[in-house]
C-alpha cells in the first residue's frame, strides 16, 4: 500500500509505521523477558537490556533518519508553495528545519547512549529529541496556518494544533516528575519511593511520543 502513495507520500507513512513498531516491539520484548513492569516504563526502559536494547537502538536510529528526510522534503514542499503565496519567511521555514534536525539528532544520541550505560548523556539526547519535537510541530502547526486556504484545510490546521498543545502541555510534568526521581533504575514496583512520579512522568513520554507520531501522519496528505 505504501508504494501505491503518489508523491512523495511513502516517507511520512513509513515514519509513522516504522516508530510505531519501534515503540512497541521493543515494549513487547521487554515485558515478556520480564526486564521492566507491564504498566507504562519510559520508553528508554523497554530498550535498556539484550536482546530488545539492540532492537530499540536500531529502530530507533532508523526513525531519525526517517525524520530528517520526512523534515527537509516538509522544508522543500514550503519553500515551493511559498514562492508562489508568500505565506511566511523564509527564515522561519529554516529555523523550523534546524529545530527539527535538532530533535533527531536527540533521537539518535538516545538509541545509542543507553539509560544505565550513560545517564547523562542519554539524558541530554532525550531533552533534546522531545524538545525539539514540540517546538517543531508548534512551529509546522502555525506555519499550516498561515498556509490557510491555499495548501492546507482547516480542519488538518486544528488537528496539528490540538496535537502540538497536548504535546506541549505533557512535556512539562514529563520532565517536572522526571526531575523528582532520585534514582536511576528500570525495574520499578508500586512501593517503591517516587513510584507516582515515575508513573505520572512515563506517561506523559509516551503522550508526547505518539503524539509526534500522530502528527507526522497528517503529512501524509501534503506529501501526496
Amino acid at each position: 500500500m505504501l508504494c501505491c502513495m503518489p508523491g512523495v507520500a511513502f516517507v511520512p507513512a513509513l515514519l509513522v509505521s516504522w516508530s510505531s513498531a519501534a515503540f512497541i516491539t521493543s515494549y513487547v520484548i521487554a515485558v515478556l523477558a520480564g526486564h521492566v513492569e507491564p504498566l507504562v516504563p519510559y520508553i528508554s526502559d523497554t530498550g535498556t537490556k539484550p536482546p530488545e536494547s539492540g532492537i530499540f537502538g536500531f529502530m530507533i536510529n532508523i526513525s531519525a533518519l526517517l525524520g530528517v528526510i520526512t523534515m527537509c522534503i516538509r522544508y522543500l514542499l514550503i519553500e515551493k508553495q511559498n514562492e508562489s503565496s508568500h505565506f511566511i519567511r523564509s527564515s522561519c521555514n529554516v529555523f523550523s528545519l534546524c529545530v527539527g534536525l535538532m530533535g533527531c539528532t536527540g533521537m539518535g544520541i538516545v538509541a545509542t547512549f543507553q539509560e544505565l550505560s550513560v545517564p547523562s548523556v542519554h539524558d541530554i539526547g532525550a531533552l533534546m529529541a522531545f524538545g525539539s519535537g514540540v517546538v517543531y510541530i508548534t512551529l509546522q502547526s502555525i506555519i499550516s496556518y498561515k498556509s490557510c486556504p491555499q495548501w492546507n484545510t482547516y480542519l488538518v490546521c486544528h488537528i496539528r494544533m490540538a496535537i502540538s498543545v497536548i504535546s506541549c502541555i505533557a512535556f512539562i510534568p514529563m520532565i517536572v516528575f522526571a526531575s523528582k526521581i532520585s534514582m536511576t533504575k528500570i525495574d520499578w514496583t508500586p512501593d517503591e519511593k517516587d513510584y507516582t512520579y515515575h508513573v505520572v512522568s512515563a506517561i506523559c513520554e509516551w503522550t508526547v511520543a505518539f503524539g509526534f507520531v500522530f502528527f507526522f501522519l497528517t503529512f501524509i496528505r501534503d506529501f501526496q
